[in-house]
């Protein structure tokens, strides 16, 4: 009986990766295509940028330094696959005025054709305790991150509909899937992302186009290396249990999980617990993923569990370290 019932898992999970492939989105070819990349002056969003060019992508640029741009689109230049290839840069500052955003990609448009594919990477970070970080950082951060992505996406979706095709990646973060000590700010904004993404893929399924969340861990990047400086001692410590990976991994995943429509885009096996731990009621692209997520969820939560309670201990310790130092100091 028991061999029976093992044989029937088997054939049935067999059967769910033969059916898969007829009801997952058709991949998106990058040769030829006409990619955007916001805040693609450096970090994830330059990576990014430079794996769709060695695919033959067509390349819009978008930050506010124009000379990390043109610096940039050199670089990009170097690994073009045929003559046709172009980069194009536009210097602008999406989080600021919408209609200066639609108006450049509307530009971006007339010289490289319809986006295929808009990856919002603009962002930056502020950590702190909650009651150190400055008022105005919290209304910075959300314009940044999460109005930086709302802005681009909004200009570009009405064409991607009458096109009935298109790719929209909204680079989140860690974070963005769990609360940590000194993310107060920066945190919300991630996590907001993932609610416009759950609620934008619902409404442009039905035009076949499919939006992806990309949750990236610590990455070695000049933000990255900016945001070290200021972290508090809990945050470090807590950033130590895990290792930082490299953006030109980070962006391989992403753009891989971009062309084929995946909703969930993580690196490394922290990722793919943190992605199904998370994953609620967020959309998925094949039956298998579904499986994994219902198979899985008990057992990385317990896991998920003994993370938060050294997290916590750590939290605590500092705590603790810090009253003693007080106290001693008060002494003498």
């Amino acid at each position: 009986m028991l061999l029976l019932a093992v044989a029937f898992i088997v054939a049935f999970v067999l059967l769910l990766y033969m059916v898969s492939p007829l009801i997952s989105p058709k991949p998106l070819k990058l040769p030829g295509a006409h990619v955007v990349v916001t805040g693609g002056s450096s970090g994830i969003g330059k990576c990014i940028a430079i794996e769709c060019y060695k695919q033959g992508a067509f390349i819009t640029l978008i930050a506010r330094d124009e000379n990390k741009l043109l610096q940039t689109k050199k670089e990009i230049e170097k690994y073009s696959v045929n003559d046709k290839q172009v980069v194009l840069c536009i210097s602008v500052d999406v989080s600021k005025d919408y209609e200066q955003v639609e108006n450049v990609l509307k530009q971006a448009q007339e010289k490289l054709g319809p986006v295929d594919m808009l990856v919002n990477c603009a962002g930056t970070s502020v950590t702190g305790k909650f009651e150190d970080i400055e008022v105005n950082s919290f209304e910075r951060l959300m314009a940044v991150n999460y109005l930086g992505s709302v802005y681009p996406s909004r200009a570009v979706i009405a064409t991607m509909k009458e096109r009935r095709m298109g790719r929209i990646v909204f680079v989140s973060s860690q974070a963005g899937q769990l609360g940590l000590f000194g993310y107060t700010a920066y945190s919300p904004t991630k996590f907001a992302l993932r609610g416009l993404a759950e609620a934008l893929q619902m409404e442009v399924k039905p035009y076949n186009i499919y939006i992806t969340v990309a949750y990236p861990p610590d990455t070695d990047t000049p933000g990255f290396a900016e945001e070290s400086k200021t972290k508090p001692l809990e945050t470090k410590l807590i950033s130590e249990t895990s290792s930082v990976c490299q953006a030109e991994q980070v962006a391989r995943v992403i753009v891989k999980d971009a062309i084929q429509g995946n909703f969930n885009s993580s690196v490394g096996s922290d990722g793919y617990m943190l992605s199904i731990l998370t994953s609620g009621m967020s959309p998925v692209t094949s039956i298998t993923e579904g499986l994994q997520q219902v198979v899985c969820m008990g057992i990385f939560r317990i896991v998920g569990l003994f993370y938060l309670g050294s997290f916590d201990s750590i939290v605590r310790r500092c705590m603790m370290q810090r009253e003693k130092s007080g106290s001693a100091d008060k002494t003498e």
